[in-house]
């Protein structure tokens, strides 16, 4: 797999990466090969390989932030962590919602049985967690833009699923029949302050319909 091709910008501190469904950020149990297999060969001439700067679930693509040396990574997970910087997500949706706009304001909190593992509830206990959303396209499956203002585990996937339309194909959240189809479509950071942010957009993937 070259990821080189999959490069959207790149500069002396940070990289954002068109990640494919598919490929797992991290390895774990069930997701033995992963983008950290990868790394080395995204240098791009740097002595170091390039560190995510956040997560995308395994079978989301688009937009990953990455950091090219240890003081970008911290600079990154700073404005992360802040929610300073923007995330715009397209997914296609099971139905369409009320409305063309709206925020999904629910705290999410982490449950976890023997018998169906763990996942990520609309709970009072939980962390709060937002999302702004935007109709784009509307029918029996409908074409919605995500802005989480907040960075919680699943949390467009839940959000959606709150809004009564569940991402298509997600296994957890929905009907989990074919891929899931949740992309992440654009991202800016402001890696310099007063500076112009960094942002980079990501193309539909050929698995969408």
């Amino acid at each position: 797999m070259d990821l080189t091709r999959r490069i959207l910008k790149i500069d002396a501190h940070l990289m954002i990466l068109d990640k494919p469904a598919g490929l797992a950020v991290h390895p774990g149990p069930r997701t033995p090969h992963s983008l950290e297999a990868h790394l080395v060969s995204l240098r791009e001439g740097f002595v170091r390989s390039p560190q995510p700067a956040h997560r995308l679930d395994r079978d989301t693509s688009g937009c990953l932030v990455l950091a090219r040396h240890p003081k970008a990574l911290k600079r990154l997970t700073q404005l992360f962590e802040a929610g300073r910087i923007g995330k715009t997500y397209w997914a296609l949706v099971d139905g369409a919602p009320e409305g063309d706009t709206g925020v999904v304001d629910a705290p999410l909190f982490k449950v976890s049985t023997a018998a169906d593992g763990w996942r990520m509830v609309v709970d009072p206990r939980g962390k709060s967690a937002r999302t702004r959303w935007q109709v784009l396209e509307r029918g029996d499956r409908s074409l919605i833009a995500f802005m989480p203002e907040t960075g919680r585990t699943h949390q467009v996937r839940v959000h959606a699923a709150t809004l009564g339309t569940p991402i298509a194909g997600d296994p957890v959240y929905g009907a989990g029949q074919g891929p899931m189809l949740l992309h992440a479509r654009e991202v800016m950071v402001p890696y310099v302050e007063g500076g112009v942010p960094v942002t980079a957009v990501a193309p539909l993937p050929e698995h969408w319909p």
